[in-house]
């Protein structure tokens, strides 16, 4: 159970990272480059982490499912991205697979 929850907070720095790197300007700026490298290392260790347990297929199917959802979602309500019916229906097919992976491993 402990792999899972540092899996899914790797996920989630994984969106930080991300997000953080598109904001950096190509690592030009100090702030959210910094947020990048220190998210980047953290998410990547527990990652590791996990897969010291968990199968490596489904951890990092989770860990990039988890991370893509959260920085779409985050794009999508900060306005940097445009919203529709067809992206929320695909960004559901994500989380689907997530949990699907998930009640797989049991």
């Amino acid at each position: 159970m402990v792999a899972w929850i540092v899996l899914v907070v790797s996920g989630i720095l994984e969106a930080v990272w991300a997000t953080a790197l598109g904001k950096s300007e190509g690592l030009t700026k100090l702030s959210p480059t910094i947020i990048f490298i220190v998210a980047l290392i953290a998410s990547m260790t527990g990652l590791a982490y996990a897969m010291r347990t968990l199968p490596v297929g489904t951890s990092y199917a989770v860990w990039v499912g988890i991370g893509a959802v959260l920085t779409v979602s985050y794009s999508i309500i900060t306005g940097m991205e445009a919203v529709s019916v067809l992206k929320i229906v695909f960004l559901l097919i994500i989380i689907t697979g997530i949990v699907g992976l998930k009640l797989l491993h049991n």
